[in-house]
């Protein structure tokens, strides 16, 4: 099904299938292209609005009848590391970050497949041969890098495949050695991304989705500053909230109505806190 908003842009939305995340839920994504000469005005502009990008498409969840995937990112000036998280730079301080402009390697593609078959050998992604790998890092349509992150003897521990928005950066994804488990390489990669936006003067790291009661997005949930996008604004995340995954079909906007509602560049910006 297609829709659009004044500024042509198209948006279509998937089809139901298996949610990741939380069992027995279908889900559904809302989606369009970014290319040409505007992508980086629209890939700005829409992930304020709670999008995420994958190669030239960005999406955001759009499910009937649950509403628990909420964009996460944080206020890097409201983060104050726990003494766990300082525990974990400790941890990898001897590890050296070098950023390129993005670019797929064998040792890159090497550690991707190790982390899939150990982290998510049950995943949509752990079939991904070289190449669809080289598509996921190269085929970016805006201002991305990759971050890696080497040991002194320089073999490849954690890789980040980030965007670099107006207002942040964005963990695009990320994958690390999983030998090592006391390392938290994960939320290492995060702690980092929190210290290179705050040299680059950039408010926000942005995280994806935070789905509550999912055990595999409990950890953005520890970090301080986190806020979420919650009925169309940002806002702190509060714990004793209560988000609710389900709700009755009257609780949702129709699709029509949400494409409606998305800002677009040069048009009127959404409303922050």
């Amino acid at each position: 099904m297609r829709h659009t908003i004044p500024s042509a842009s198209q948006f279509y939305v998937t089809a139901p299938q298996p949610c990741p995340y939380l069992e027995g839920q279908m889900e559904r994504k809302l989606f369009t292209s970014v290319q040409g000469d505007s992508a980086k005005d629209i890939n700005n502009t829409l992930s304020k609005q709670g999008f995420r990008r994958s190669q030239n498409i960005l999406y955001r969840p759009a499910c009937a009848d649950c509403s628990a995937c909420l964009s996460a990112r944080i206020d890097i000036k409201k983060f104050q590391p726990s003494r766990s998280q300082r525990r974990i730079v400790g941890r990898n301080s001897t590890l050296h970050r070098q950023s390129s402009s993005p670019w797929a390697t064998e040792a890159q593609y090497d550690l991707f497949k190790t982390y899939l078959d150990t982290r998510h050998a049950d995943g949509g992604m752990v079939d991904m041969d070289v190449f669809e790998f080289a598509a996921m890092i190269e085929e970016t349509p805006v201002n991305s890098q990759v971050i890696e992150y080497s040991t002194e003897a320089g073999a490849l521990e954690a890789v980040c495949l980030t965007d670099i928005f107006d207002d942040g950066v964005s963990l695009v994804y990320s994958f690390f050695n999983t030998e090592f488990s006391k390392k938290s390489l994960g939320i290492y990669i995060i702690l980092d991304h929190i210290k290179i936006a705050q040299q680059s003067g950039l408010p926000y790291v942005y995280l994806g989705y935070w789905v509550p009661g999912s055990k595999k997005m409990a950890y953005k949930a520890k970090f301080k500053g986190v806020e979420i996008f919650h009925n169309k604004n940002w806002t702190p995340l509060d714990q004793n909230e209560g988000y609710a995954a389900n709700a009755s079909s009257t609780d949702f906007t129709s699709l029509s109505a949400q494409v409606a509602e998305i800002s677009m560049p040069n048009m009127t910006p959404i409303r922050e806190r």
